[in-house]
This record gives C-alpha cells, sequence and structure tokens, in this order.
C-alpha cells in the first residue's frame, strides 16, 4: 500500500505488482497463510456440521490461514472443507487440470475469479497452483519458458499465444483458453492463421 485517501488505498498488489485502488476497509493485517484454494470456488460455511448454512464462496487461489478440525479448515469467517484446498507449499503438476476447473467460466476484463475472468488470469491463475509464478499481462507471460523448437511437437501445458491471447495446450491439437470471442473459458481446436502470429512457449 503507497496511500490512502478518502477511503480508497493505492497500491500494488505483491503477488504480481499490478498496481490499482481497492477500498480501504477491504485491506487487513499480513498473515502467514496455511492453506490454498484449488477449486473454481470454495465454500465457506457457518458451522462444522453438515447442515450448516453456506455462507459465503472463495475464488481459486484465496489464501486462507486457520486450524483444522477434522475434514474442515476453520478460519475467522467460518469453515472451509478441506477438499477445496491444499496446504501452501505443497503443489500440482498440470496447469492444464487446474485450468479446466474453470471450464465456463465467463469472459470478464480484468477477472481473476469464478465471477469472470481473462486470458492471462485464467493463465496466471493454473500456473500459480504448480507453484510457477506468473505475471498479469499476456505480454509478459510471453517470457515464460522456453521457445518451442521449430518442427516439434505441442503438448500438454505448452503456453500458446495467438494474437497475443494466451492459452495452455490440452494435447496436441487442444488449447484451453478464453477471449471476448468464446465468451467463456473453453477448450477448442487450436486455430491461428499465419498473420495472427503464434508464439509457443514451454515451461518445462
Amino acid at each position: 500500500m503507497v496511500d490512502v485517501t478518502a477511503g480508497w488505498a493505492w497500491g500494488y498488489c505483491r503477488a504480481d505488482h499490478r498496481v490499482g485502488y481497492v477500498e480501504a476497509i477491504e485491506l487487513v493485517a499480513p498473515f502467514e497463510a496455511t492453506h490454498v484454494v484449488i477449486e473454481a470456488s470454495a465454500p465457506v460455511e457457518a458451522g462444522a456440521d453438515l447442515l450448516s448454512p453456506t455462507l459465503t464462496g472463495l475464488p481459486m487461489g484465496s489464501r486462507l490461514s486457520g486450524e483444522v478440525q477434522g475434514a474442515l479448515l476453520r478460519i475467522e469467517a467460518g469453515f472451509v472443507p478441506l477438499s477445496y484446498l491444499r496446504r501452501v507449499g505443497h503443489y500440482e503438476e498440470d496447469p492444464v487440470a487446474a485450468a479446466q476447473r474453470l471450464l465456463g467460466v465467463p469472459y470478464r476484463q480484468g477477472g481473476r475469479t469464478i465471477q469472470g475472468v481473462d486470458g492471462p488470469g485464467l493463465i496466471q491463475l493454473a500456473l500459480r497452483q504448480c507453484g510457477t509464478p506468473a505475471p498479469r499481462e499476456a505480454d509478459l507471460q510471453t517470457a515464460l519458458g522456453e521457445p518451442v523448437p521449430d518442427g516439434a511437437t505441442l503438448r500438454r501445458g505448452d503456453l500458446v499465444f495467438c494474437a497475443g491471447a494466451p492459452g495452455l495446450m490440452v494435447d496436441d491439437q487442444l488449447v484451453i483458453h478464453i477471449t471476448p470471442d468464446t465468451g467463456k473459458v473453453s477448450i477448442e481446436p487450436l486455430r491461428c492463421l499465419p498473420s495472427e502470429g503464434l508464439q509457443r512457449r514451454r515451461l518445462a
């Protein structure tokens, strides 16, 4: 945080250094996270029993601090089932599988939640589930990994950029991505005209 004026805080997100404003009332003291949400949305329940109502949902990538009680994580706001979470420092191996949990989420420029996501946000969420830091902007994401060698077949997990829009290869033919044209996170055959400047990057 750099400045607070009239109830709004201006600063940058520590995760990706994107500058912007948030309502100052939303800011909390730093805490040491113990768990991260891995599903598209994780329910926060009022109590620890099966009949407890759901109070709200937390989007993928939310970092939580709490105490494990059986199959639940008790946090300040309620109880979250552990099946929606992973421990901090325990990473997934397949970013495509993480991205697939957001299938059908609508397009929203600048979004990064189940309420709406854009192409760079989808890539950033999926890679971070696997412990790979990724910038928030598509043009900066083109520097991730290494170029796929000329003539090499694309494989699962490769990053592709068509007309600047990012996606993750599901296999050698299909890509998971979201653009204003698709309107939602979807899996489609990779189609990129030569004039659209296909870029191919391999993370490992």
